[in-house]
Parts: C-alpha cells; structure tokens; sequence
C-alpha cells in the first residue's frame, strides 16, 4: 500500500495537543498527554473524568477505556448565501481507548452520532467517525501484526475536492471508510538481517445520492472503493561486518485494485542499498535497482451515439468486455543517493535524490525536539498512488500512541494524531475524491510546544497530484491534469482552574482544480469551546464558531455555529 517514497524517523515528543478544528482539511494536532491517573488528558486540558484502568504487566503501562454517552443541542445559522437556521439535538455514543501492555499497544477513538432535526429544511441523519491504530506482538522482537482503520465524514464539491468534517449535512455530505491489517517479521540469521511484511488495506467512498456535476462543467468521476496491498522482503549487513559499508538487498511488490472502470497500479521492483558512515552521526546512502510500475484500466460502457454510460451512483459503468488499455509503463532501473544525519536522539535528518517514474524524484524528513516541550517534524514524500492506497498510507504514519478529539459540530474526529513516537494526518490524502490515478509529491509538516498544561500546535501540508489515465478512454482528459492542495492548521487548549478548561482552533485550506473550468476553492474556520467538569463522570461544554467556504463553481458559503453539550463517561 506505501507507494510514497519517505522515510520519517521517529522522535520523542513531550505531551503536547492542538485543539480538534473541524472543516475542510483541518489539521488538528493531539499529543499525548496524562493526567494523573496516567490516563489520557481530554482535549480540553485534562478535565475528562476516569475511564475503565487495568494494568498491563509490571511496566506500569495501562489499559484505559472510556465508553461515552453525549447529547448536544446545537443551532447551525448560515450567513450566506442565504439565511437558514438550523436547531438540532444529537445524541452520540463513542469509546475512547488505550491499549498498553507488553505486547500490545494502540489506540481507539470511535463515535456514532445521530442528529434530530427541529427547525430547518434538512432531514435527519447520522454519521460514524473513528481512528484506531494498533500494533500486536505476536513473538515478541520477532513477529508482530499492526492494524489500523478510518471513518471520516466529508463534504465533497464539484470539482473533486473534500472537506473533512464540514459543518454541514446535506446532500454533499459522504462517508469515507479505510482499513488495513498485516503481519511484519523482524529476525536474525547470524550476522543477517531480516525483514519481511504484508500488509492489505480496503477504502471505500459512500454518498447519498448520484453525484450530478453542475451545467457546462465536465464530469470528475468520483472514487469508490479499492484493495490495496504490499509485501516487502528484505535481508542485509551492517557497516563492517562483509566489508566496509553496509549492504540491503530488497524486494517488494505494491497493488492497487480501483473499481471505477477497473483501474490498476502494478508496482515491482528489486533493489541493493550500501551505506557508508562518514562521521559517528552521518552516513551516505545509496540505493540502485529495477522497478516495474503499470498502471492500466478499461473504458466505460458506450450508448448507441458513443457517449459514456453513467450508472445510478453518478459514476461511469465499466465496460468488462474490452481489454484494458495501458496509462503508464515504466520499466527499467532507478537509484537514489542521500545523507542520514542523527547527532543525536532529539535530532535526525535524511535527504535523497534520485531518478524514479522517469524522472527526478526527492524525498526525506526532519525531525528536531531540542527539549521535551517542543519538537518540529518535516516530511517530503514522491510516489504513485491511487485515492485509496493514499489514504491508507496516511493512516499507516499515525502512531499507537495517537490522541484523537471530537470535532465540534462535525460528529467526527480529527484527521490528525500524533504522539509520542510520531505523527500521521489524513487530511492531505482526502482532499481530493477522484478516481483516477495520480503522481503525488508533497510536503507535511508538524510543529508543538507545551509548557505545564498549556499546548500549542501547529500543522501545515501541501500536495501536487498529476493524474494517469489511459488515452481513447473516458478518463483521458484528466490525464496529465494538475492538482494542488495546501492546508495550514493552529490550536492552543489549557487549563481554567481545576475543573475547567478551554480550546481554540483555527484554519484555512486551498485547493486548485488541474481543470480551468472546475476552478478553486477556499475553506476556513475558527472555534472557541469551553469545558467543565460538573461531576466525576459529567463534563459539560460550550462551544461557538465560524465556518466558510468560497469557490468558484457555486456561491461562497458562510456558517455560524454553537453548541451545548453533556458527556457522561461510562
């Protein structure tokens, strides 16, 4: 499923949580933190009553569980384009949970919501959001299996892209679904190093009603679902134990299975890696092999006057009985040179440059926590991929350790988890539905800082996706197409007192069609919430915001919200 070509070292973090934001793409930083129980602080500044604690072996590491019961009434008035107002109750249940233990950690954040509608000119609904991500050693050092899933609610627009969490919940309104599972085996054969994993994944997109684009604009066909999977295998030596530098021989194989109109990313390749220490903290890299990449589909159904058959989900209907067609074919060696720097624990850098997919490729990471109160973390990524192995792979860099919050309003979680041994988003990977295939290189970026209880954290990505798509076939004029995406995201959450405590969020995000007629669109918000522990189980909260989209295919879009809440933890 990873098809991105990056390499992210972990860092040791201190505690540190940005406010959860909803709305399109926001990022919303979480580290984790402690109260002290140990258990994990509420988004909120730690006033979230216990949860269910067991011990897990002599490492002092606990289990905690906290199941939630909610209801919340909420008024949702629109400024523009016109003058609705919106009043509904929701009731929620959700767990939030730690999984800690000699062999197990992970964590769990789901809530299914339901809104009931009192005023307003939309029906009632409901909505499932959730991260997990969990790591099981099977044979401890040896053979360990990791699994992790996704449910985010969206909001797509006409020109393809996607708003994670929106305020909103008509008709645009989609749920995206991503699960993966495999197993990895770590060992030694004498002075042999070897790797091995697998890991299978499965995304699905779901919608309402047919997507239906907008007069005069062309089609973007909307993804669906697909089955990603991965197997890598690799086996080496350390510097000085064969000769001089250390030697990697690798083999791997990545597989894409797109529904719409049987779209399919076939990855082989084979590869040698040496590595040369230069200093005590610096080593040159170099990588050389052969790489097979296919990408392929077929054409749609055609009608009696050639026009492609739309199906009744709003997406093209794949025509089985034609053979596929080829979109892209590279086939021959690649390399990449580079440096890895570590000076020390809290400092690491790798940088590389190759040739890959027929071009010039650059990839790496930076990671630096001078102190346990900050820390900054680079990403730079370059890799061919289809909307579902993209969001799976975004989900995979979230860590075990994650800390999720609810986003207001939204009846989601954030996009974003990071704790102490790293930090993922799938914000990035979301903004854009399309079904087709794409060549995505980007840019993510982390920064938090905590002093006491007061945290503050600040995310910030970019994506340029350039579309594959086989000539002669429907999806031939996206090919070669450009897409951009840029998201920036800031919170600070702390304490009021004892029992009190507050958040606040803000952010903006940008998304540039590859497509002059389906145009740009601008998403925006900021949120206030307040918190209060009412009684050992009871937390109240209160909370008001802004949210707004402008864009070019439909009139920009203005929101006010608040809402009042109750949560009772089980």
């Amino acid at each position: 499923m990873k098809r991105t070509r990056s390499i992210v070292l972990p860092v040791v973090m201190a505690g540190l949580s940005l406010a959860a934001a909803p709305g399109a793409l926001a990022q919303s930083l979480s580290y984790q933190s402690t109260d002290d129980d140990g258990a994990a602080a509420s988004e909120g500044g730690g006033v979230q009553p216990r949860g269910h604690v067991a011990r897990a072996g002599s490492s002092g590491v606990r289990t905690v569980i906290r199941p939630y019961i909610e209801v919340a009434q909420n008024l949702l008035a629109q400024v523009t384009p016109g003058n609705d107002l919106v009043t509904y109750t929701t009731l929620a249940a959700g767990v939030d949970a730690t999984l800690g233990g000699r062999r197990t950690q992970g964590q769990v954040s789901v809530r299914y919501e339901r809104r009931f509608v009192e005023k307003g000119r939309i029906g009632d609904s409901d909505t499932i959001a959730g991260l997990a991500r969990v790591s099981h050693q099977l044979v401890p050092r040896t053979l360990s299996i990791e699994a992790g899933a996704l449910a985010a609610r969206t909001r797509v627009e006409a020109n393809g892209s996607a708003s994670l969490n929106p305020l909103s919940f008509n008709d645009s309104v989609s749920q995206v679904y991503s699960v993966y599972a495999g197993p990895a085996l770590t060992t030694h054969v004498g002075e042999l190093a070897v790797n091995a994993n697998y890991l299978a994944g499965y995304t699905k997109l779901t919608q309402k009603n047919a997507y239906q684009p907008l007069a005069g604009q062309p089609r973007v066909d909307l993804f669906d679902h697909s089955v990603s999977q991965s197997a890598q295998v690799s086996a080496g030596v350390k510097p000085g134990v064969v000769l001089p530098v250390g030697l990697v021989a690798s083999a791997g194989w990545n597989r894409e299975d797109i529904s719409n109109l049987d779209q399919r990313i076939d990855d082989k390749h084979v590869g040698l890696q040496a590595s040369l220490p230069v200093t005590r903290s610096a080593e040159l890299v170099g990588d050389i092999g052969w790489q097979h990449v296919q990408v392929s589909s077929r054409d749609a159904v055609r009608d009696t006057a050639g026009n492609p058959v739309i199906g009744g989900d709003g997406r093209y209907v794949t025509d089985k009985t034609r053979p596929r067609q080829i979109a892209y074919d590279s086939d021959g060696l690649f390399w990449d040179v580079g440096v890895m720097w570590r000076p020390s624990r809290r400092t690491s850098l790798s940088a590389f440059v190759g040739r890959r997919y027929d071009s010039t490729t650059y990839f790496g990471s930076f990671s630096y926590a001078p102190n346990t109160r900050s820390s900054l973390n680079v990403s730079v990524y370059d890799g061919i991929s289809g909307f579902g192995s993209s969001v799976t792979s975004a989900l995979q860099s979230v860590p075990t350790d994650f800390t999720a919050g609810a986003a207001l309003g939204g009846g989601g979680l954030s996009g974003c988890g990071i704790g102490a041994t790293g930090g993922g988003c799938v914000n990035g990977a979301l903004s854009s539905v399309s079904s087709s295939v794409f060549r995505a290189r980007g840019v993510n970026a982390t920064y938090g800082f905590a002093m006491g209880r007061l945290r503050l954290g600040v995310g910030a990505g970019y994506v340029r996706r350039r579309f594959i798509a086989a000539p002669g076939t429907v999806l031939a004029q996206a090919n070669g197409t450009v897409d951009e995406s840029l998201y920036l995201d800031a919170g600070i959450s702390g304490p009021l007192g004892r029992d009190a405590s507050f958040s606040v969020a803000v952010y903006d995000a940008w998304y540039k069609s590859g497509t002059e007629v389906l145009g740009r669109s601008n998403a925006y918000g900021a949120y206030a919430s307040y918190f209060r522990r009412l009684a050992d189980r009871l937390t109240g909260s209160a909370s008001v915001g802004i949210d707004g989209v402008s864009r070019d295919l439909a009139p920009d879009q203005l929101n006010v919200t608040g809402q009042l809440a109750l949560r009772y933890t089980l």
